[in-house]
């Protein structure tokens, strides 16, 4: 056998293995490329939600921190001024 023939044989198995792999997954028709757009779209928007979601959180705490600094140091000054 030859390195062309070789080289053929295994391009044939890759192409069947890949095909075969497509057609378990459903992906084996004409709208695959559109359903693999939409999952990489529900990706990019899961991201982008959890991005969000993330920064909002941290704004939250960031927010309570400061105004519970703020509230126990006007308690401060309200008794110290009380005095």
């Amino acid at each position: 056998m030859t390195t062309d023939e070789l080289e053929d044989m295994l391009d044939r198995a890759a192409r069947r293995g890949a095909k075969a792999a497509l057609a378990e997954l459903g992906l084996h028709d004409a709208q695959a490329a559109a359903d693999i757009n939409d999952m990489r779209s529900l990706i990019a928007a899961w991201r982008e939600t959890r991005s969000h979601v993330w920064k909002t959180v941290t704004t939250a705490m960031t927010m309570a921190v400061i105004g519970f600094v703020s509230m126990a140091v006007w308690l401060h000054f309200k008794s110290l001024t009380l005095r």
